[in-house]
């Protein structure tokens, strides 16, 4: 993880559950910036080396790492996932205490972020839905940015929190609506993605010098996050990095549900999703999310 600065905040009691590629260096930022972590991880050995890393302590399920926090901070894979460490004897709302506070980072969908927000109000605890967009690079440098939904107060407590794994947290609205905004992030992306990789496909049929001219171009009205980040390295066919594949379906898959459900429509992401599905074919399932370009291959 590489050195950063942390604002001071007083030490607080927290819980992690998840520790993925996501997960693990979140709740170490929260360690290294001095609070005081329990984390949970349904692979016991991925809890450990997290703990010999870090120190802090982990508890063999969420209920038991929730039991002294005053926070529990969650980044876990889908909406089943997620009500499995929160609800049920051993979920972490068992554990909770009235007024602690369940963040939840994993993108799951808006209805399920409403459903466990009343399960929690209905406990005395706060729900705090916030999804999180930077990929592995922004968990690892500490430079996510987190959109929230929920009530004001309990988002006001966590943020200090947050900032330790963050450049921005921001409550965008009520319980639901963090889910939405990184639903929308991901509309924007789908677009801007295929558009990059058709214009790189072009360039390259047209003979042209594509770093330079994407050094070029880059300056002007098409510069983006996705080309100066990834631009290079699709023109390099490197795709062994970064937000996979699978994962932007799924996230795709909770954005056309939501559309179905609002009436939006969403043509060039529902297509940028079945190209994505092309990109699985190939065996790509796992490969950054900018190898939409190997489907405009030979």
């Amino acid at each position: 993880m590489n050195p950063r600065h942390y604002e001071p905040t007083p030490a607080r009691r927290a819980a992690f559950l998840g520790l993925g590629v996501m997960g693990h260096p979140m709740a170490g930022h929260l360690a290294r910036a001095g609070h005081r972590v329990t984390v949970y991880n349904r692979s016991a050995a991925k809890a450990q080396a997290w703990v010999d890393a870090y120190g802090g302590a982990s508890a063999p399920t969420p209920v038991a790492a929730a039991r002294e926090a005053e926070f529990v901070f969650a980044c876990v894979g889908n909406d089943d996932d997620l009500r499995a460490v929160a609800l049920g004897e051993n979920g972490a709302f068992a554990g909770m205490q009235p007024g602690a506070v369940f963040v939840d980072h994993t993108t799951a969908s808006a209805e399920v972020a409403r459903e466990l927000f009343a399960a929690a109000r209905s406990r005395g605890l706060h729900f705090v839905d916030a999804p999180v967009s930077g990929g592995q690079a922004g968990a690892v440098n500490g430079a996510l940015t987190v959109m929230c939904g929920g009530e004001a107060a309990p988002f006001e407590a966590m943020k200090p929190l947050a900032l330790a794994f963050a450049k921005a947290v921001t409550r965008v609205g009520e319980s639901g609506a963090g889910q939405l905004a990184k639903m929308v992030n991901q509309v924007a992306i789908a677009g801007l993605v295929q558009g990059l990789a058709e214009a790189i496909a072009f360039g390259q049929r047209a003979g042209l010098d594509m770093p330079l001219v994407l050094e070029v171009i880059g300056k002007g009205a098409a510069q983006s996050w996705q080309m100066d980040n990834r631009g290079k390295t699709m023109v390099e066919g490197r795709f062994d990095f970064g937000f996979a594949v699978d994962w932007m379906r799924k996230d795709l898959g909770l954005v056309l549900d939501e559309a179905r459900r609002n009436g939006a429509l969403l043509p060039v992401t529902a297509l940028v999703d079945q190209f994505y599905g092309d990109v699985q074919r190939l065996g790509g399932r796992r490969w950054d999310t900018s190898s939409l370009i190997r489907r405009l291959g030979d």
